[in-house]
């Protein structure tokens, strides 16, 4: 039997997952990279000068530290979810719905901490709260809206169903 949009589904959580995993270890193969990120952000230090926003400045290195280890174990969790969300819901592609929507719940959870990473955190947090946005050289508004408004897509695709076969047949019979 085939599955089209179930698989299309297991696909995109797979991939999604796929992402995060490359994040991932980006993230502790580049560590320092991404630490002056963080460090950046939460200094706010090469925001706009004189901004009255920077009473929200965290300058003590441990929360960079605590904050990017943070991101990192997101990231992880996100790709973890993914990864066996997608392979959970391609082996399910021809269960019942009970079964189905349990694999899909993998996705949902993969997604909601994607959106977690690069909405709340990177966008609400960081670009909002920090003022990332102000920031020519420390700026990842523009890589995070995509990323979020992508989860949230997939997220719409995997709440999807196909109709049922019967609803086909008498389709093409009218």
């Amino acid at each position: 039997m085939k599955r089209p949009l179930r698989i299309l589904q297991a696909f995109t959580v797979f991939i999604a997952g796929l992402f995060g995993l490359f994040v991932f270890m980006g993230n502790l193969m580049d560590y320092d990279s991404n630490y002056q990120f963080v460090k950046h952000v939460l200094s706010m230090d090469t925001t706009f000068e004189g901004n009255a926003l920077m009473w929200r400045a965290l300058t003590a290195p441990w929360i960079w530290t605590v904050g990017y280890i943070g991101i990192i174990i997101a990231e992880g969790i996100f790709a973890l979810l993914g990864l066996v969300g997608g392979v959970k819901l391609y082996l399910a592609r021809n269960a019942g719905v009970a079964v189905y929507d349990r694999a899909r719940s993998w996705g949902y959870a993969s997604y909601g901490v994607g959106l977690l990473i690069w909405f709340v955190g990177f966008i609400v947090i960081g670009s909002e709260w920090f003022a990332m946005w102000q920031s020519s050289s420390w700026n990842g508004k523009d890589t995070a809206m995509p990323l979020a408004i992508l989860w949230a897509a997939f997220a719409a695709l995997l709440a999807m169903n196909e109709a049922p076969r019967e609803s086909h047949a008498a389709t093409a019979q009218e």
